[in-house]
């Protein structure tokens, strides 16, 4: 039987962080994400959302009367977590950060422009604005991402990846 090794400190490479630049093209390509947020009862709850990027911010599309936005409005400290998928088969990458969210009307000033200058799109496009009781939250990007796998080849990642994990200052 053969088990696995893992090669000593002193022999994993550095992490190595991906640019800034390459991450924030990868927020941008993407639109699905994980958020994880916390309720005034200090119960986690973790739901897949998809999001828009804009304004430096990403931008979900949800209930006012879901888990997600009721667990804002009580606490706004969130997490979340964006696969990165570079080949077919395989654990993804990823860019996870936290925030503070707040949720706002599908008629706030910030959302109208938003919408007016189409940077909503992937968001809206399924009758969202629409909906009675419809709201957005606005995740503002925080100067620092932590990224696994990102900023190495998928050779690298595979040898060694407990050297994968990274922090992008932007």
């Amino acid at each position: 039987m053969q088990t696995a090794t893992t090669p000593e400190p002193s022999a994993r490479t550095t992490p190595t962080s991906a640019p800034a630049a390459e991450v924030e093209k990868a927020l941008a390509k993407r639109s699905f994400a994980t958020l994880a947020t916390t309720s005034n009862q200090a119960r986690s709850h973790v739901a897949g959302v998809i999001y828009a990027l804009a304004d430096d911010a990403l931008f979900v599309s949800t209930l006012r009367s879901s888990r997600k936005a009721r667990n804002i409005l009580a606490n706004p400290a969130v997490a979340m977590t964006v696969p990165v998928r570079r080949i077919p088969v395989g654990p993804p990458s990823t860019i996870q950060f936290q925030s503070r969210a707040e949720v706002l009307d599908a008629t706030s000033p910030t959302i109208t422009d938003l919408v007016e200058r189409g940077e909503l799109k992937k968001i809206t496009g399924h009758g969202e604005l629409e909906l009675e009781d419809g709201c957005f939250l606005r995740i503002p990007l925080p100067r620092r991402l932590v990224t696994y796998g990102l900023g190495m080849s998928l050779r690298a990642l595979i040898a060694d990846p407990l050297s994968a994990g990274g922090i992008v200052e932007r």
